[in-house]
């Protein structure tokens, strides 16, 4: 099962979802080398971006050239978003998708993010500027609504397409919800008899299983995977066997695993500079010792390292436990 959006064909039906401070272009492109149908990433604030405020230009600029890639922008002026779109078209990127599910409040503080869903007139203005800025395809990510006094998201959805945008994503929970209680996939499924473009369904897609519920709740031609792919690159290509047969991945064990921590981490120094990458991959250090069982004790010993050769020296300690049945 695949499908296309513009010239970008989504083989396999499977993408990485946009996670503020966890889809930068080296956990990215790690992803995509298992294989993945669509990676997009990190959200990038419009006006910020286009006034060239320090790191958020890079966030969307770097590698936005490279095939199957897509660039999240975010903002509540149909000036600066149309500008964005722009900026990031110009610089190679051969999709754009529109944020309006960002719970955060520091977002929806400025009336941006999942907040655009309680203003769907002014939202779609934001769309129609984006759309008639850019020639690549432009893509929508939303919730089910603000609230559940506010489920307007098939409505939404169906003025989104009928203003050019060529694909939907829908995380199945409200913004008040935030990440709380169970993703609803079967609310997607308003939104699926509501358009006619591509369906992705989000929200508590963790394997093969969760990932076949909810295409078959939701009606979904696909769906993105957020959160479960942390600790597990090899995720989205794994879900796409199982579910469609495309080629099985080589999910790393032991010494493999420990090669491919260090190159992400290593790739991390490279991309941030040796003191912010220290920091910034601590995170992905302690989802990937989660795999492995690593003990509380060396665990805390490699996430507060000093330097990164003591990190890269601690590794393969820390992850010797990983096995087959773990990365399974």
């Amino acid at each position: 099962m695949s499908f296309s959006v513009g010239p970008t064909h989504l083989d396999p039906p499977v993408a990485l979802a946009p996670m503020a401070g966890i889809t930068d272009r080296p956990f990215r492109d790690l992803v995509r080398s298992f294989g993945a149908g669509l990676v997009v990433s990190e959200m990038v604030a419009s006006q910020e971006m286009v006034q060239a405020k320090p790191g958020v230009r890079e966030k969307a600029e770097l590698s936005a050239d490279v095939e199957n890639t897509s660039v999240q922008i975010a903002g509540r002026e149909a000036y600066w978003m149309a500008e964005a779109a722009r900026r990031v078209a110009g610089s190679g990127a051969r999709m754009i998708d529109i944020n309006m599910g960002c719970p955060a409040k520091k977002v929806t503080n400025g009336y941006s993010g999942s907040a655009l869903l309680k203003t769907p007139d002014h939202a779609l203005s934001l769309i129609e500027a984006v759309v008639k800025a850019v020639d690549v395809p432009v893509t929508l990510k939303t919730r089910l609504g603000w609230d559940d006094n506010c489920l307007n998201a098939a409505d939404v959805a169906r003025r989104a397409q009928d203003a050019g945008v060529q694909m939907v994503t829908i995380h199945g929970r409200t913004r008040c919800q935030f990440y709380k209680g169970q993703a609803d996939w079967a609310a997607i499924a308003e939104v699926r008899n509501a358009i006619s473009v591509p369906l992705l369904a989000n929200g508590d897609i963790v394997d093969a299983a969760t990932a076949r519920q909810a295409l078959r709740a939701s009606g979904a031609d696909g769906v993105m995977i957020g959160r479960g792919v942390q600790g597990k690159p090899w995720l989205l290509a794994q879900v796409a066997h199982e579910l469609w047969g495309s080629a099985a991945p080589d999910i790393p064990i032991q010494g493999d695993f420990v090669d491919m921590v260090s190159g992400h981490y290593e790739a991390m120094l490279a991309f941030y500079g040796n003191d912010l990458g220290l920091r910034v991959a601590r995170k992905h250090l302690g989802w990937y010792m989660d795999e492995a069982g690593t003990p509380s004790a060396l665990r805390r010993e490699v996430l507060t390292a000093k330097s990164p050769a003591e990190v890269l020296r601690l590794l393969p300690a820390a992850l010797q436990d990983q096995t087959q049945e773990d990365a399974a």
